[in-house]
């Protein structure tokens, strides 16, 4: 069985990050935090993705887990059934 993350939000999330930092991307989409882990992961199948910049920068985190290039998004989102 393949387990889905729950859908965090239905669009990306703009971060200012800096140089060698280390950001934790929710992976489960149960975190408060969005777009990132605040253990909320704990008992599942899922692990929050470290990610690091090179350089101070704005880049924008996925949301909706269901990105193909974690933790970045890369537009899935647009592709996700609307709301009920």
């Amino acid at each position: 069985m393949n387990a889905q993350p729950e859908i965090g939000g239905r669009a990306p999330v703009a971060i200012d990050v800096e140089a060698e930092k280390s950001y934790w991307w929710c992976a489960c989409g149960r975190s408060k935090k969005q777009p990132f882990c605040d253990g909320s992961h704990k008992g599942t199948v899922f692990s929050p993705v470290e990610w690091k910049s090179d350089q101070l920068a704005q880049v924008w985190f996925c949301a909706c887990k269901r990105t193909g290039n974690r933790p970045m998004c890369d537009g899935s989102h647009k592709k996700l059934d609307p709301e009920p």
